[in-house]
């Protein structure tokens, strides 16, 4: 697997560098702008990989994230070092959810033998300095339950703001035929649930597949989510650039289409895991308010589920609310096996915490 790659080259780092002993101080730490130049981002991914093995990343993914980032948006890197040595690396931007005005992203990660030293809170103060100097009024990270930073950092003040479940489904197992009736009575009224390569003209790029239309679909979806603040959705142009560069498959871009050619409803089983082959990412999945309660969620996913193990993919990993009760519901129906919460924690920048 990459991630397990990811793993064996920081290993071989520290192997080549040995670890400066664990009772090293915060005044012996020092920061520096790495920025992807003195640190490769391979070496950035095996660092996160190493620190959390139980949720692999690579160089692809984090490429991808970049490449989303708008021109004067807020974003520093900065790698810790302990006599000269790469322990962590301090991670600032503008939140991928919770992206409020004066909100800003601090991602802290650390070497597994330095997460129970003093570096831990040096490293997150240092982050703290950087998003005082950008002007943040509230710093917001996304941790899962149960990682070690998530109760060091409740114990020193912050605060969970948001929680979602995350969940992952064995794809082989789904018993397609046990919702068929389901499914044809969602279906009986002459919606059809069909991809978005399907309504892709041959030679043509999905994304100008009446973008407005998917777009308008997108914004309307997102504005119900029940998540403690309301979603901002992106503008149209930033929506219009950042979905091709996530380089999701059309293929698993279901969409369900009203008689009149109206967009209902989707659900996007389209995002690979590089560091877990054969595992996909499900974003959003939902329906138009005044066509719910007509099964269409559930046969939505059950198309993007066949259209997946039609492309040889065995596993769905995503995330909801957990006050997306309806969701959740179908998500259990369908066999996914609940994993360690995912909450949103945030504190005041200014000031003395």
């Amino acid at each position: 697997m990459r991630g397990a790659r990811a793993c064996d080259l920081l290993h071989a780092m520290s192997e080549h560098t040995p670890l400066p002993s664990a009772q090293g101080t915060p005044a012996d730490l020092s920061f520096r702008d790495v920025s992807f130049r003195d640190l490769s981002t391979a070496e950035y991914a095996a660092l996160l990989t190493l620190a959390h093995p139980e949720k692999p990343t690579d160089a692809v993914n984090l490429e991808r994230l970049a490449a989303g980032r708008l021109p004067g948006e807020h974003h520093s890197q900065r790698g810790a070092f302990l006599g000269g040595v790469l322990v962590g690396a301090v991670q600032t931007g503008v939140p991928g959810m919770d992206n409020h005005d004066g909100w800003l992203d601090l991602t802290v990660t650390l070497h597994p033998e330095y997460r129970r030293s003093a570096l831990a809170d040096s490293l997150v103060e240092y982050g703290l300095e950087v998003l005082r100097a950008a002007g943040a009024r509230v710093a917001v990270t996304r941790l899962r339950e149960g990682w070690w930073e998530t109760g060091h950092l409740l114990r020193r003040g912050w605060a969970e703001h948001d929680r979602m479940w995350s969940s992952v489904l064995d794809l082989r197992t789904l018993d397609f035929a046990a919702f068929a009736d389901e499914e044809a009575r969602a279906l009986a009224s002459g919606v059809r649930v069909v991809s978005l390569a399907d309504l892709t003209a041959p030679g043509a790029d999905p994304w100008d597949t009446q973008p407005r239309e998917h777009y308008d679909l997108i914004r309307a979806l997102l504005t119900d989510v029940p998540s403690a603040t309301p979603v901002q959705v992106w503008p149209f142009e930033v929506w219009r650039m950042r979905m091709p560069q996530r380089e999701l498959d059309p293929r698993g871009l279901m969409i369900a289409v009203a008689p009149d050619g109206t967009w209902l409803g989707t659900s996007q089983l389209a995002q690979t895991l590089p560091a877990q082959p054969g595992h996909l990412h499900n974003g959003l999945t939902g329906v138009r308010r005044e066509w719910r309660g007509h099964g269409l969620g559930l046969a939505l996913k059950l198309a993007a589920a066949r259209a997946a193990l039609a492309r040889g993919f065995t596993h769905s990993h995503t995330g909801n609310h957990t006050g997306n009760a309806p969701m959740l519901a179908i998500n259990n129906r369908l066999g996914f096996t609940r994993e360690a919460a995912t909450a949103t924690l945030k504190r005041a920048v200014e000031g003395d915490q």
